[in-house]
C-alpha cells in the first residue's frame, strides 16, 4: 500500500515517528502546528490523520487534538505499520513476531490448499516454483521477492479461508522486510526453493500433509535463520 502526493509525504513523517516511539504515546498534535511545520494544507493533514486513524495509531478528536494512541491498539496487520515498525528499533521484535505468526498459520493455510485449490491456483503454484528456481539461481533477489511473495499470497488465498487470505499483504510485508533489511542471503538457499516446489506438487496432487510439512519446514528455516542473524 502506497500512499501518495502530499498526504502520502506526511505519512512518511508521521508514520515510523509514532511506529519508533519518537512520537510516543499520549503526544498530542496540533492540525495547525502540522500545517505549518510541514507547509501543507489542513484538507491534506485531515487526509493524513484519517489514514493514520484507520491504523489506530492516533484518534482525533475535538478540542483535544490529534492524540498518538497506545501500541496495543494500533493494526498491527496494518502493512505500512509494519514497514514502519522495521524501520525503527524494534525491528528484530517486529520480525520474530511476524515470524511467529507465519508458523502459525501457513503450514495450515498449505494443508487446506491441497484440498480446495482451483486448478488455476495449482498451475500458478508450479509455475511460480519454477521462476523461484530461476531467479534463485540468477540471484536476482528483487524478482525473486517478487514470486515468493505471490507464492505464499496463493496458498494462503487458496487455503479458501477468508482469515488466512487476508494475511498476504502482512507476510510480503515480512518477505519484503527481510530483503529490504538484507537478512536474506546473496542467493536463496537451494534447500528452500527445493521445499516451495515440495509445496506446489503437493498441494497439484491434493497431498495436504505433506503440504504442510513442506511449509512448515519453510517458516520454520526462516524463523531459525532470522534468529541467528538477529542474535
Amino acid at each position: 500500500m502506497e500512499i501518495q502526493g502530499l498526504p502520502g509525504r506526511l505519512l512518511a513523517e508521521l508514520g515510523p515517528a509514532i511506529a519508533s516511539g519518537e512520537l510516543p504515546e499520549g503526544t498530542v498534535l496540533r492540525a495547525e502546528e502540522l500545517e505549518d511545520r510541514f507547509g501543507v494544507s489542513r484538507t491534506v493533514v485531515r487526509e493524513a490523520v484519517r489514514i493514520l486513524e484507520g491504523m489506530r495509531l492516533v484518534a482525533s478528536r475535538r478540542r483535544v487534538g490529534i492524540t498518538v494512541q497506545p501500541r496495543s491498539d494500533w493494526d498491527v496487520f496494518d502493512p505500512l505499520v509494519i514497514r514502519w515498525r522495521l524501520a525503527g528499533a524494534d525491528r528484530s521484535a517486529q520480525l520474530r513476531s511476524l515470524g511467529s505468526l507465519r508458523l502459525a498459520v501457513e503450514p495450515a493455510a498449505a494443508a487446506l490448499a491441497a484440498r480446495h485449490a482451483t486448478d488455476d491456483e495449482r498451475r500458478r503454484l508450479s509455475a511460480l516454483a519454477v521462476e523461484l528456481t530461476m531467479t534463485a539461481r540468477a540471484a536476482d533477489l528483487a524478482t525473486f521477492l517478487q514470486h515468493d511473495i505471490e507464492f505464499h499470497s496463493t496458498v494462503l488465498r487458496a487455503s479458501r479461508n477468508e482469515m488466512f487470505a487476508h494475511l498476504g499483504d502482512t507476510v510480503g510485508a515480512v518477505l519484503t522486510g527481510r530483503t529490504e533489511y538484507h537478512l536474506m542471503p546473496h542467493q536463496p538457499e537451494p534447500y528452500a526453493i527445493r521445499l516451495h516446489r515440495e509445496v506446489a506438487e503437493a498441494v497439484c496432487a491434493g497431498d495436504a500433509e505433506r503440504a504442510e510439512q513442506a511449509m512448515r519446514t519453510i517458516v520454520e528455516g526462516a524463523l531459525t535463520e532470522l534468529n541467528h542473524q538477529l542474535g
